[in-house]
C-alpha cells in the first residue's frame, strides 16, 4: 500500500488521526494514537501570575526574604499534660476523649 501512495506526504497529526479514526485497529492503538493527537488538536489551558513590586526593586525584595529565612524560628514549648484516671486505662483506648 506505500508503494502506490510514495509521494503521499501528510504531517504527523494527519497520521494519528488516521490511526485513531481507523475501527480495524486494536482500541489500545487508537486510544494512544487519541491521546498524543490531543496535546496538537486543543489547546493547553494555563495561567500566568503578574505582579508589581511596589516600588521596590526585586533584588530588594528577594535579598529581604533570604534575610527572614536565616532567622531561627522559634520552638514550641511542650504541650500541655493529660492525666487520665487509672479507671479510664483499663477499657479500650477509643473510649478516651482528650481533656484540654
Amino acid at each position: 500500500m506505500l508503494e502506490d501512495n510514495e509521494n503521499l506526504e501528510i504531517t504527523p497529526l494527519d497520521f494519528l488521526e488516521a490511526v485513531y479514526l481507523n475501527p480495524s485497529l486494536p482500541l489500545g492503538m487508537r486510544m494512544r494514537a487519541a491521546t498524543e493527537a490531543a496535546k496538537y488538536r486543543h489547546p493547553r489551558v494555563s495561567a500566568i501570575a503578574h505582579t508589581t513590586m511596589d516600588s521596590q526593586s526585586f533584588a530588594d525584595a528577594l535579598e529581604r526574604a533570604i534575610k527572614r529565612s536565616e532567622a531561627p524560628l522559634p520552638l514550641p514549648g511542650p504541650g500541655k499534660t493529660i492525666e487520665h484516671d487509672a479507671q479510664e486505662l483499663r477499657g479500650p483506648f477509643t473510649r478516651l476523649e482528650r481533656r484540654f
